[in-house]
Order: C-alpha cells, then sequence, then structure tokens
C-alpha cells in the first residue's frame, strides 16, 4: 500500500505532465498561427519552453504524435460545442436548431482561431494520420451534425430537390460510413445539402477567423446573420428574426 508521501509525490508529478503536455500543446498552436502548420516542430516548441529536445521527446514521441493530439482536441471541442447548442434548441422549430449550431460554430471558430486553422486551413507538411484518421470519432460527431441540419431542413426542402441527380456513389465510403447509419432516411440528395449548408457556414467564417473581412466590414456578425438567413430560407423555411 502507497504511503501518503508516496501518493502526494505521484499527483504532483501527474500534474505537472499535465499542465506540461497542455503548454506544449498551446505553444504548438501559437507556433502554427504565426508561422504556418510547417512551424510545428518538437525542436522550436522546445526552444519557446526552454526545454530540450531531449526533454520534449518524453511528452510526444514524434511530431505527428503531437500534431493527432492537436486535431483529436480541436474536433473534439468543435464537437462539444456545436452538440450542446443542437441539444439546446432541440424542442425548437427547424430554422432555430439549424441557425443554433451555425453560430455555435462560428463562436467556436472565433474563440480558438488556431484550432481551426489547424483542421480547415493547409494541411501540416508530411503529416501522416493514424490508420482511421487523426480523430475518428470526434470528427464523426461534426459530420453527423451537419447531417442533422439536413435532416432537419429535408422536409421543408424535399421538393426543391426533385431533380438532382446525385446518387451515392458520388460520395466518400468514409463520410457515407458515419452519415447513413445515423440518418438511413437521407437519401444522397439530402447528403449533398448537408454539404452546400457546410459550404455556406465555412466561407465566411473562413474569411472571418483568416483576417480578410477586416478592412470590408466593421460588422461581419451582421453579415454572418443575414447570410445564415438566406441560407434557411433557400431551405424552404422561415427563419427567425
Amino acid at each position: 500500500m502507497k504511503s501518503a508521501t508516496t501518493r502526494s509525490t505521484t499527483g504532483r508529478r501527474e500534474r505537472l505532465r499535465a499542465e506540461t503536455t497542455a503548454e506544449i500543446k498551446k505553444v504548438a498552436l501559437a507556433l502554427m498561427a504565426s508561422g504556418g502548420p510547417d512551424a510545428i516542430t518538437l525542436r522550436a516548441i522546445a526552444r519557446e519552453m526552454g526545454m530540450t529536445a531531449n526533454a520534449i521527446y518524453g511528452y510526444f514521441a514524434t511530431r505527428d504524435d503531437l500534431v493527432t493530439t492537436l486535431i483529436n482536441d480541436v474536433y473534439t471541442s468543435l464537437a462539444d460545442a456545436v452538440d450542446a447548442a443542437w441539444g439546446a434548441a432541440a424542442e425548437q422549430k427547424p430554422a432555430s436548431r439549424i441557425q443554433a449550431w451555425a453560430h455555435a460554430f462560428r463562436a467556436w471558430a472565433l474563440a480558438n482561431p488556431e484550432g481551426f486553422r489547424l483542421v480547415y486551413g493547409d494541411p501540416v507538411p508530411g503529416y501522416r494520420a493514424p490508420e482511421g484518421g487523426a480523430a475518428p470519432d470526434a470528427a464523426r460527431r461534426v459530420c453527423t451534425g451537419l447531417a442533422g441540419l439536413a435532416d432537419t431542413a429535408w422536409p421543408h426542402a424535399e421538393h426543391l430537390y426533385a431533380g438532382s441527380e446525385f446518387d451515392w456513389s458520388d460520395f466518400d465510403a468514409g463520410l457515407l460510413a458515419k452519415v447513413r447509419p445515423a440518418f438511413p432516411d437521407l437519401p444522397p440528395a439530402a447528403v449533398a445539402l448537408a454539404l452546400r449548408i457546410w459550404g455556406h457556414l465555412h466561407g465566411l467564417v473562413s474569411l472571418e477567423v483568416y483576417g480578410h473581412l477586416r478592412t470590408q466590414t466593421v460588422s461581419p456578425d451582421k453579415l454572418f446573420k443575414e447570410e445564415l438567413a438566406a441560407l434557411v430560407r433557400s431551405l424552404g423555411i422561415a427563419p427567425n428574426a
């Protein structure tokens, strides 16, 4: 049986390790924000933190291990944010649910610009994700959330896509493996609709995160709200004020 002193020492060691790991990840994202994806190297992080290269390898064996952890953390954070907004709006009208998810996505991106750039910007040069992807569960939750938007809109929008030529062969098998079990009744046209919704939301948010709207408008929030309202109307749904 471990003594109180041993337990205290072990707990302190684990706490310090967790704190150092968190700092490594924070520094990695800061380096990427200032120098681009290829700025993430273990040696550069060690230099920023005043550590030796050998010491940092005790936390992450390779640069790819660190990037995989970062991607998983980022996707999990995003999935938690949009899932919470979607759940909170569960009893509301379709427009409210779609708008809640979209606003949560934008709010998360603006609060986590480095994370947004890591998963939706330029890829990290030379990075090789593990088999199954860097964040299979969290990424699946985000994809399922987008399919949920289409599922909510489809009863109102189906007649608008009666002439759609999409079939299942038009989509990536990995995407379908995530979406079809959750929404088995959605047709191919609805999956395409989910991707179009994603394009609308992602476009403006990307411009804002990368700073391209700063010299164009002082009210990017109004621009996003009106674009979102137009998107909802295009689905045959009256948007909320």
